[in-house]
């Protein structure tokens, strides 16, 4: 499945824009997988390394890392640059269902 594939779903999809060498985005990591545990059918949560998808990075305009995307039936609905709590994402995902 293509990323925009992914993103076109009904269901809310979370984009994690990271880089390997990104403090903040090791921070996200254990977050996401909070959320994901929290909610493992209602949202797809996929990470993309902005060094190595620099396409995706220019496609979306992600000028620093972590920048998350929420997006729904294709649009982005939510982006936000930097760390967010676990639970501010399971709340925001919850009102898009």
């Amino acid at each position: 499945m293509t990323f925009q594939e992914v993103i076109q779903q009904n269901k809310p999809v979370l984009v994690d824009f990271f880089a390997e060498w990104c403090g903040p985005c090791k921070m996200m990591a254990p977050i996401l997988e909070e959320v994901k545990a929290t909610l493992p059918d209602s949202a797809s949560i996929i990470k993309i390394d902005v060094d190595k998808n620099p396409q995706a990075a220019l496609v979306f305009q992600v000028r620093s890392v972590p920048t998350l995307i929420l997006f729904r039936n294709g649009k982005a609905i939510w982006r936000h640059g930097g760390v967010v709590s676990a639970s501010e994402l399971i709340q925001l995902i919850r009102e898009n269902l």
